[in-house]
C-alpha cells in the first residue's frame, strides 16, 4: 500500500505541475512571442524564452502578465527608452524608437488576437507612429496606457467605440491636432490623461457629460480659450490643466475636487470665493497666471489643504494679520505678487515643516526680498454697474464730438489742398513712403506727433545735448576725412567711425546708405522721430547729416548718425575678459542685462507702435566708464531698411525669414545664453539649441557648459531664475515667449536674490 500511495501522490503532483505550466492556450502563447518580436526583443522580455515559458507566472518589476481561464487579461511592460527629443519629425530615431520596420498597424492587429485582454500598459518602449483606425478591435480593454512613446497624429476617433474603457493614458507622446470631443461616448471613463503632447484647440465640452470622471490631465499642451464651469463633474477628484493657454476667468469647481493644478496659463480676474468652500481640496496651484484682487481668506484654512501656490500673479491688497491657516499646510507660496501690509501671523510663525514663500511683494517684512510700495500700487477697479448707463452716454457724446472733429478736419484739409497747392504736409510725405513698400508701416500721424513719446524717455534725457544737424564738412574734419585709422567697424548697419568734434567731444558716426525713394524731407521726419528716443540706457543720438553728393550709388543717399561715444567697449568683449580686475561677475552681468532690458522695454512702449526687431546682440550693448549698459543701433529699421533686406538676400531666403521671425525677446534670449556660455555661444548657436540646452537643467550639466566665472559668483537660485527665463525667451513658439515687462521683472528679481546671497543691500534697480 505504501508504494501505491506514493505513486498516486507523484501522479497528483505531476498533473498539478502540468496544469500550472501549460495554463495558457497555445494560441495565446504564440501571440505573446509575436509581441516580443514586434517590440524588437526588448531586454525587459529576455525571460520570455519560448512557448514552454510560464508567462502568467513570470514577472518582474517592469513586466507582468495576468491570466484567467487560460486567456491573457493583462499585459504590463515598462521599457527604458527616453522619449524626450528636441525635434521629432515622425520617423524612426536610432536608439530612441523602434526601427523603421516597426508597424503600429500590425502591432495592434497582433494585440487584437488577445480577445480577453482588459488592461494594456506599454510605457517607454519606443513605439512610434499614428494610432491606427483598427484600435476599436481591442474592444475588451478597460485600461489603456501607452505613455512615454513616440505616437503622433490625431488621437484615433475609433477609441470612442471601445465602450468598456475606464482609464485612457497617452501622456508624453507627440499627438497633435485638437483635443478629441467624443469622450462622452465612453460612459465608463473615469481617468483621462493626455499630458505632455502637442494638442491644441478648446476644452472638450464632451468631458462635462462624463459624470463618473475622477481624474483629468491635459497639462503641457496648447489648449486655449475659455475653461467652462466644471461643477457638473461631481466625481472629479484630480484636475491638471497646467502649462496651457487658457485665458478666461477661473470657473466654478466640483465640490469633491481634491487636487487642482492650473499653473502657467493666462487665467485672469479674481479667485472665485467658491474655491473657499471646496472642503475636500488638498492641493491648489494657481501660480504663473494673471489673477488679480485679494484671494479669499478661507482658502488658507480649508480643513484638508496641504499645498497652496498663488505665486507669480498680480494679486494685491493686504492679507489679514489674524488670518487662520490649516494645520495641514505643508507649503504656501504667495511670492511675486503685489501684496502689501504684514504677513499673516499664522504664516510668519509656521512650524518648521511648513514652507512659506513670500518674496517679490511689498510686504512689511524682510525688505531685501520685497519691492517698494510704489510697485504694488492699487490697480483701479471697474466702475459699478449702476454707472454703466452714464458711461455709455458719455462714450456716445465723446464719439459724436470725435465724428464732428473728423468732418471738420477733412474740410480743413480740402481747403488747404485747394488754396495751398504747394504746401505738402508732413503726413502726406510719410504716407507716400508707406505706399512705397516701407517695412516699418508706421501710421503717419504717429510719426509726426511727439506726444506719443513716453515720459520715461523725457526723464532720462535731462542733461543730454539737444539733437542737431551736422554738416558734412564737420564730420570730415572730425574724422580726418574719414581716415581708415578712425574706422571702428563695419557691418550690416554700415560703417562706424570714431570722431572728435571741434569742441573736443568724442563721437561715434554711423554711415548708412538709404534708398532715394524717400524724399529728403521725408527722411528728415524719420530722423526727427529717432532723435526723440531718449533713455539712460540708450546710446544718445546727438544729431545727423544727410549727404547726397558723395554717394557712388545714384539711387541712394548717405545718412550719418552721430552718437555719443561710449568708451568702455561692448558687452561681448567684456564676456571674454579673463583678468580678475576686468572680468564681469554674475551680479555685474545682471546689471548689464537689466539696463538693456529697460532700454528695450522703453523702445517697445515709449512710442505707439513701439520699435521692435532692434537687432539685439551682445556687440550692440556698450558699457560706459561705470559699466552702465547702453544699447546702440536701435530703431534703425525706420531709416535704413535696405541694409537688412540686403543682408537677408546675401544669406539666403531661409535666413531672411528667420530674421523676420526672431523678435527682440528671442534675440535677448541668446544674449542671456551668451551671458552663461560666453561669446562662443554665437558661433555654436545651432549646436547649443539641438544638443546642449538640456545641460542647463542639472547642476552637473551646468558645470560643463556655463562660464566658470558665473558658477563661482552666482547663487543657484538666482542662476536658475535667469536660465528659466532664457528657455522661455528662445521658445520656438513665439506666443509663449514672455513680454519685455516680464523679462525685466525676472531679471530684477534674480538680482535681488543674488544680492541677498552676497549679503549686500538690494541694488538700486
Amino acid at each position: 500500500m505504501g508504494w501505491s500511495s506514493l505513486f498516486l501522490l507523484l501522479c497528483f503532483y505531476w498533473s498539478f505541475f502540468i496544469l500550472v505550466t501549460h495554463q495558457l492556450q497555445s494560441s495565446q502563447t504564440q501571440v505573446l512571442l509575436q509581441l516580443k518580436k514586434r517590440l524588437e526583443y526588448p531586454k525587459q522580455l529576455d525571460f520570455w524564452y519560448n512557448s514552454s515559458s510560464d508567462f502568467c507566472y513570470l514577472s518582474s518589476s517592469q513586466v507582468n502578465v495576468t491570466c484567467l481561464n487560460n486567456f491573457v487579461t493583462e499585459i504590463r511592460i515598462v521599457g527604458d527608452k527616453p522619449n524626450k527629443v528636441s525635434n521629432f519629425d515622425g520617423f524612426a530615431i536610432p536608439s530612441r524608437t523602434l526601427s523603421e520596420n516597426f508597424s503600429m498597424d500590425s502591432f495592434i492587429a497582433t494585440l487584437a488576437r488577445l480577445t480577453s485582454l482588459k488592461s494594456l500598459t506599454l510605457v517607454s518602449l519606443g513605439i512610434w507612429g499614428p494610432l491606427p483606425d483598427k484600435m476599436h478591435r481591442l474592444y475588451s480593454l478597460e485600461n489603456l496606457d501607452l505613455s512615454g512613446n513616440f505616437l503622433f497624429g490625431s488621437i484615433s476617433p475609433t477609441i470612442s467605440r471601445m465602450v468598456k474603457i475606464q482609464t485612457l493614458k497617452l501622456d508624453g507622446n507627440f499627438f497633435n491636432g485638437t483635443v478629441p470631443d467624443w469622450f462622452d461616448s465612453l460612459s465608463n471613463l473615469t481617468n483621462v490623461s493626455l499630458r505632455d503632447n502637442r494638442l491644441t484647440g478648446s476644452f472638450p465640452s464632451s468631458v462635462l457629460r462624463i459624470t463618473v470622471l475622477t481624474e483629468l490631465g491635459l497639462s503641457k499642451n496648447g489648449v486655449s480659450g475659455k475653461l467652462p464651469d466644471l461643477s457638473s463633474l461631481t466625481s472629479l477628484h484630480v484636475l491638471d490643466l497646467s502649462e496651457n493657454k487658457f485665458d478666461s476667468e477661473l470657473p466654478s469647481m466640483p465640490k469633491g475636487l481634491a487636487i487642482a493644478f492650473l499653473r502657467n496659463n493666462s487665467f485672469s480676474g479674481e479667485i472665485p470665493h467658491q474655491y473657499s468652500r471646496l472642503l475636500v481640496l488638498q492641493q491648489l496651484d494657481l501660480s504663473i497666471n494673471s489673477l488679480r484682487g485679494t484671494p479669499p481668506a478661507a482658502l488658507f484654512s480649508l480643513p484638508n489643504i496641504t499645498y497652496l501656490n498663488l505665486a507669480s500673479n498680480r494679486l494685491s491688497g493686504s492679507l489679514s494679520f489674524h488670518l487662520s491657516c490649516s494645520s495641514k499646510l505643508g507649503l504656501v507660496d504667495i511670492s511675486n505678487n503685489r501684496f502689501r501690509g504684514w504677513l499673516p501671523s499664522c504664516l510668519g510663525t509656521a512650524l518648521h515643516e511648513t514652507i512659506v514663500r513670500y518674496g517679490g511683494n511689498c510686504l512689511s517684512i524682510d525688505p531685501r526680498h520685497q519691492h517698494p510700495d510704489s510697485y504694488c500700487a492699487e490697480i483701479p477697479t471697474k466702475r459699478k454697474e449702476s454707472r454703466g448707463k452714464n458711461v455709455g452716454l458719455l462714450v456716445g457724446v465723446i464719439g459724436g464730438i470725435f465724428v464732428v472733429m473728423v468732418l471738420l478736419a477733412c474740410a480743413f484739409l480740402v481747403l488747404c489742398r485747394r488754396y495751398c497747392p504747394r504746401g505738402t504736409s508732413e503726413q502726406h510725405l510719410l504716407h507716400k513712403s508707406v505706399e512705397d513698400n516701407s517695412v516699418t508701416g508706421f501710421p503717419s500721424q504717429l510719426l509726426t506727433n511727439a506726444r506719443f513719446i513716453s515720459d520715461v524717455g523725457k526723464l532720462g534725457s535731462q542733461g543730454i545735448p539737444v539733437h542737431r544737424l551736422f554738416s558734412f564738412d564737420e564730420l570730415k574734419e572730425a574724422t580726418n576725412n574719414f581716415d581708415k585709422s578712425t574706422l571702428m567697424g563695419e557691418g550690416s548697419s554700415g560703417k562706424l567711425y570714431k570722431g572728435r568734434l571741434e569742441n573736443g567731444t568724442l563721437v561715434a558716426i554711423r554711415c548708412l546708405t538709404v534708398s532715394r525713394r524717400y524724399t529728403i524731407r521725408n527722411l528728415k521726419l524719420r530722423l526727427d522721430l529717432l532723435a526723440k528716443l531718449r533713455h539712460p540706457h540708450l546710446v544718445c543720438l546727438l544729431g545727423h547729416c544727410i549727404d547726397g553728393e558723395g554717394c557712388n550709388d545714384s539711387g541712394a543717399n548717405k545718412v550719418y548718425l552721430i552718437y555719443e561715444y561710449v568708451p568702455n567697449g561692448n558687452y561681448c568683449t567684456h564676456l571674454s575678459e579673463t583678468s580678475p580686475e576686468k572680468v564681469l561677475k554674475w551680479s555685474d552681468r545682471l546689471m548689464v542685462l537689466i539696463g538693456t532690458a529697460k532700454a528695450v522695454h522703453f523702445l517697445h512702449t515709449g512710442i505707439i507702435p513701439g520699435f521692435f526687431n532692434n537687432r539685439l546682440k551682445a556687440n550692440n550693448i556698450l558699457l560706459n566708464e561705470h559699466r552702465m549698459a547702453k544699447l546702440s543701433d536701435y530703431g534703425l529699421s525706420i531709416v535704413a531698411e535696405d541694409g537688412e533686406r540686403q543682408e537677408g538676400k546675401g544669406e539666403g531666403l531661409k535666413s531672411w525669414q528667420m530674421k523676420i521671425v526672431e523678435d527682440d525677446v528671442y534675440s535677448f534670449g541668446f544674449i542671456l545664453l551668451e551671458t552663461f556660455v560666453g561669446p562662443s555661444a554665437s558661433a555654436r548657436k545651432e549646436a547649443l539649441l539641438l544638443h546642449e540646452m538640456t545641460s542647463f537643467e542639472s547642476r552637473d550639466g551646468r558645470r560643463g557648459i556655463v562660464d566658470p566665472t558665473v558658477l563661482a559668483s552666482s547663487s543657484e537660485e538666482s542662476l536658475s531664475i535667469v536660465i528659466s527665463l532664457m528657455h522661455k525667451c528662445i521658445s520656438p513658439d513665439s506666443s509663449t515667449r514672455p513680454s519685455f515687462e516680464d523679462v525685466l521683472w525676472n531679471l530684477q528679481y534674480a538680482a535681488q536674490v543674488q544680492a541677498t546671497a552676497d549679503g549686500d543691500q538690494s541694488p538700486k534697480i
